[in-house]
């Protein structure tokens, strides 16, 4: 038998380890790149987990497994807008790519050549995961696609811009350091979003003021209001740029709204960060992604519900700017 299922065996690759049946949102699936042109968006899954930084892995490898399993309840509709995604676009979902479980540079790989198949098809990645520090190989794709001219606002509860994890450069605590140090890519049009509590490296912010990186903390937030937070953070993120990538880590939200991450409290509930996507969508985001749902601490699978959601709110901003953009 070709590719036998073997366990403790180094180098086996799992190319569809969480195939994406069903897809998101009932989407056709995208089995090549060919597949995905004529597309609008196109969905993809980066099922992978690496160096633990507290208490042991915790399942992020999973989540794109439950999310398309949930996501089977939605449509394209919104009421709030009354408009639907699909009347006038479409979308398809190009399935998970292959990883390595150990093998960081594969996966990366994998993942940077996926969200690449996405934007030269002419579609907009809308990305699962996942370890955060996925992000990294995902907005890196972006970034060269578009020459560096690019802005990244970034929406969670911690910097996650260390330089390093022990020896690890590349742990879900250090991906937005690489991030400034991508080619053409200027920090000063980048803006995390949500900062807060004690769970944050106490260099954090003086690393992110010497790249020139901004930072609303979710107290700023608070007490500006959420139009302006992201009203600033767009203007930070689109000045001199030609688009913008948006990154979530689940923890943006409130414990109370995130139910399967961690007990990180004073946080966004989801209609703030809902808002804030879709506004990000209006003002021509071209790239997403939504991590570190953790289904194995999820009983009803509420933060993966919640995944979904957040993506459509964004997509359903997406949709108006590109229907803007064709007339």
């Amino acid at each position: 038998m070709k590719n036998k299922p073997v366990c403790y065996e180094p180098g086996v690759i799992r190319p569809e380890l969480y195939p994406g049946i069903p897809t998101f949102i009932g989407l056709p699936a995208a089995r090549s790149k060919d597949d995905i042109k004529g597309h609008d968006f196109c969905i993809m899954g980066s099922p992978w987990e690496g160096t633990s930084t507290y208490g042991g892995i915790n399942g992020a490898d999973t989540s794109t497994q439950y999310i398309r399993s949930v996501s089977s309840r939605y449509s394209g509709y919104l009421p709030d807008f009354d408009f639907d995604i699909f009347d006038e676009l479409s979308g398809c979902d190009y399935g998970d790519c292959a990883t390595k479980h150990g093998d960081r540079d594969f996966t990366f790989r994998s993942v940077e050549n996926h969200v690449t198949d996405i934007l030269e098809a002419g579609a907009i990645p809308i990305i699962f995961g996942g370890d955060h520090g996925l992000s990294y190989p995902q907005f890196k794709a972006f970034a060269k696609h578009y020459g560096g001219n690019v802005g990244l606002i970034h929406f969670d509860a911690h910097m996650d811009n260390c330089n390093t994890f022990g020896e690890d450069p590349y742990a879900r605590c250090c991906p937005f350091h690489r991030c400034y140090d991508i080619e053409g890519f200027d920090p000063k049009n980048m803006v995390s979003i949500g900062i807060r509590g004690p769970r944050n490296h106490y260099n954090a912010l003086k690393e992110a003021k010497k790249y020139g990186a901004s930072v609303i903390t979710a107290w700023e937030a608070r007490e500006i209001g959420i139009r302006e937070t992201i009203r600033r953070a767009i203007e930070i993120a689109s000045n001199g740029t030609e688009t913008f990538y948006v990154t979530v880590c689940s923890d943006a939200l409130d414990v109370a709204n995130n139910l399967s991450g961690p007990n990180d409290h004073c946080g966004f509930t989801t209609y703030d960060l809902a808002y804030m996507l879709h506004e990000c969508g209006l003002n021509g985001c071209k790239g997403f992604d939504f991590m570190e749902v953790l289904p194995c601490t999820d009983l009803h699978n509420a933060s993966s519900h919640g995944a979904c959601w957040m993506a459509i709110y964004m997509m359903s901003g997406m949709a108006k700017h590109i229907l803007k953009e064709k007339k």
